[in-house]
This record gives structure tokens, C-alpha cells and sequence, in this order.
């Protein structure tokens, strides 16, 4: 079976999860990007194709032309739309196209999670740096397809809206941006896994942001269950955008017992946090989730291990420069806990500080039974470690 994936660069989905688990699927696997040499350099034993993947037509146009699909799949914020119309071009399992556009597009989203009546956010869309007249202040000023907190920055009046405006839109011409009230609460994530029939609740994560007016998520703290109120409230608004096929990652806030969705990522979870789920869950997720786009039905339960508990934290750059120092890849057993560190970025790389994870470190996951138990050895590891960085 030929299963075709959708990417930008090589970690977009062609991940340490995806292709292993299409080994073990037996899948024969051809990439499509726009990104090709990157791609065979990454994963020489792979087949790429070259193909501008965020034009849906070209990507018909490609699959059409090679061999016949059996899926067609990504795990890119970008380029579910893309997949999801591919899909159904060639009558395939997969996305409704119409719900991945509402998720990447966060002014539609709001649109139609108002016009269900579930929840109502102000927000306005910009292609000038204009303050709109009623926007309610503090708001939050965001790209309007924008991932991974990258040019999000949270604004206390017209003045500060327009110049940060006018610096987003310099670096991104053509964009719309999107302003909205800022929702309080404290910041979680649910992970989800259907099929369009049946849906899994896979738990989810309490995150951690950096000092505003930033929002660079620094910890994610996981949560076997969130309140069953809670998890009804972001299901309901996950209806209404008709999402239920294949994997999700939803940010959400919790204030007061109400639960407010701030975006929704048509995709598992990233930064390392899919490899350890999968692990703590002990399920095969990868797998699972390529069979659904494979047309095959979800178990009714997962046997998902449920005395898990885990701790994530993502090293930052606190500046511009050349990283002189910082630890090597790190596996270690220590009381319980199993600790996995992954550098990000290699010694001798300079990089610009972009306040978003483009400028993390590394990551660490922590996992055992025993909450405590893993926040203590992660803090320990990281205490006894240093990233150093020069000018």
C-alpha cells in the first residue's frame, strides 16, 4: 500500500514517529515537498518527489501522475487543507477540508464557533497596521495562519497594536493579521484520536508560557484526565468545526470552569510531546493514526496506560548569538524516572532570538509514575547542565 506524505522541511511530518511507523506498517512511502534535497539528504532510503505541496492541485496533479494512493497524509499545520482535498479528490479516507481550513484560518474559526453559538470571542482581521476602534484591550495580535506562537505578542493599547502590526507585516507582506480579546485562564492542551466515528481522549497537558508579551510555551505538565466538564466543552467546540478524523492538538484556556479554545492544531501534537505520549500511553499512535487514514476503524478502546506521568522542558535562547556549550544527546534512568534529552540546536550555530520555539535549546521529557518524582529529576538535570551563548 502507498501511503503519500505531505511536507515542508524534513521534520514537518516525515518525524521520528511517522516513518518508523510506517515501516512497521509496511507502507511504501512517498514524500512530496517543495523542499526535496533537504528531504533525501534527511531520509535517503525514502522516495521524494518534488511538488509544490501547499497548491492542492499540484499535489493531485503529482499523485495522479506516479503511483496510485492508498492515503495521502501530513502532519504539517500548514498543508492539511492540501491533504485533506487530495484525499477526497482520489476518494480517500481523511479530513473534511472544510474543518482543516477552519483550524488554520483562526478568524474563520472564530466565526463559526460564534455562529454555533458555543463560544464568542471579539476579533477582527487586519491587512494595515490599523488599530480597529473597539478592540478591547489587553488583546492578543496574531497571524492569522500563523503556528508555534510566531508573532504572537500580547498588546496593552492602540499605539503598542500598531507598531507591532506594522513590524509583522514588514516580515511578512501580504499577510492578514488577527486581533482578539485576550482570554485569562490557565493554558492546557487535549489530544485527540478518531476515526469520524469514534473519538479518543488521550489527555492532554497544563502548559507553561514564558513572561508576557510573549507566548513561548517553556514546560508542559501532563494530565492524565482534565475535568469531565472541561473536556465537554472543548469537544462541543471541536464538533462545531467538524473536527473528529485523525489526530488533534487543541489549546485551550480554563477560567472560572469555562473552557475557551485559543486554537486548534489539525495534527498530533509536536515538539517531542507525540513521542511522549506514545510512550507514556504505551499505544502504537503513530500507527494508529496512519490506519485511520488508511480507512481503517479505531478500536473501541485504546488500552492506553493510564498511572503515567510526565514533565517536558524546552531550554531557551534568552539571546541573540553563537552557542558555545550545551549538553549532548542524554538518555538516563534515575529513582523512577526516565529522563530523554534532545539538543535542538548544534554547538557553533548562531541564530537570531525570534520569542518563539525557534528558540529553544533542546528538549527534555521526563517520564515515571510519580509526578514529584519526575519534576525533581527534571529540575535536577537541568540545574546540573548549562547552555552557554555568546554574542
Amino acid at each position: 500500500m502507498r501511503l503519500y506524505l505531505l511536507a515542508l522541511n524534513p521534520t514537518d511530518a516525515v518525524s521520528e514517529g511517522f516513518l518508523p511507523a510506517a515501516a512497521r506498517l509496511g507502507l511504501d512511502v512517498t514524500v512530496l515537498t517543495d523542499q526535496p534535497a533537504a528531504h533525501r539528504r534527511a531520509h535517503p532510503e525514502i522516495e521524494v518527489l518534488e511538488c509544490d505541496v501547499r497548491d492542492f492541485r499540484a499535489v493531485i496533479s503529482r499523485v495522479s501522475s506516479h503511483h496510485r494512493p492508498d492515503a495521502v497524509f501530513t502532519n504539517s499545520d500548514h498543508l492539511q487543507t492540501q491533504a485533506a482535498l487530495a484525499a477526497a479528490y482520489f476518494a480517500l479516507p481523511g479530513k473534511d477540508w472544510r474543518a482543516a481550513l477552519r483550524c488554520k484560518d483562526k478568524a474563520e474559526m472564530r466565526r463559526r464557533l460564534a455562529a454555533a453559538g458555543v463560544d464568542t470571542v471579539w476579533s477582527a482581521e487586519l491587512t494595515d497596521p490599523v488599530a480597529p476602534g473597539d478592540a478591547p484591550y489587553p488583546c492578543v495580535l496574531k497571524p492569522r495562519e500563523g503556528v508555534a506562537s510566531e508573532d504572537v505578542v500580547l498588546v496593552d493599547g492602540a499605539e503598542e497594536l500598531v507598531a507591532h502590526a506594522k513590524e509583522i507585516l514588514e516580515r511578512r507582506p501580504g499577510a492578514t493579521l488577527v486581533v482578539e480579546e485576550y482570554l485569562p485562564g490557565d493554558l492546557c492542551t487535549l489530544e485527540t484520536l478518531g476515526d469520524g466515528n469514534v473519538r479518543h481522549v488521550l489527555g492532554g497537558f497544563r502548559t507553561e508560557l514564558s513572561p508576557p508579551p510573549y507566548f513561548i510555551e517553556e514546560r508542559l505538565t501532563f494530565v492524565a484526565a482534565h475535568p469531565g466538564p472541561v473536556v465537554a466543552q472543548v469537544l462541543e467546540q471541536l464538533d462545531a468545526l467538524g473536527v473528529g478524523f485523525g489526530a488533534c492538538h487543541t489549546e485551550f484556556v480554563v477560567h472560572e470552569g469555562r473552557a475557551r479554545i485559543i486554537e486548534v492544531n489539525y495534527r498530533a501534537i509536536g515538539d517531542q510531546c507525540d513521542l511522549l505520549l506514545a510512550g507514556l500511553l504505551e499505544i502504537p499512535l503513530f500507527e494508529h493514526v496512519l490506519r485511520t487514514h488508511l480507512g481503517e476503524p479505531l478500536p473501541a478502546a485504546l488500552g492506553a496506560r493510564r498511572d503515567g506521568a510526565a514533565r517536558l522542558e524546552y531550554p531557551c535562547a534568552d539571546r541573540a548569538g553563537t552557542l558555545v556549550a550545551a549538553p549532548e544527546a542524554t538518555e538516563l534512568d534515575l529513582g523512577g524516572v526516565h529522563l530523554t534529552y534532545r539538543p535542538l540546536r548544534a554547538v557553533g550555530e548562531r541564530h537570531e532570538l525570534y520569542r518563539t520555539n525557534r528558540d529553544y535549546l533542546g528538549v527534555l521529557r521526563g517520564t515515571g509514575t510519580d509526578q514529584a518524582a519526575v519534576d525533581r529529576a527534571v529540575a535536577g538535570f537541568l540545574a546540573e547542565r548549562r547552555w552557554e551563548i555568546q554574542p
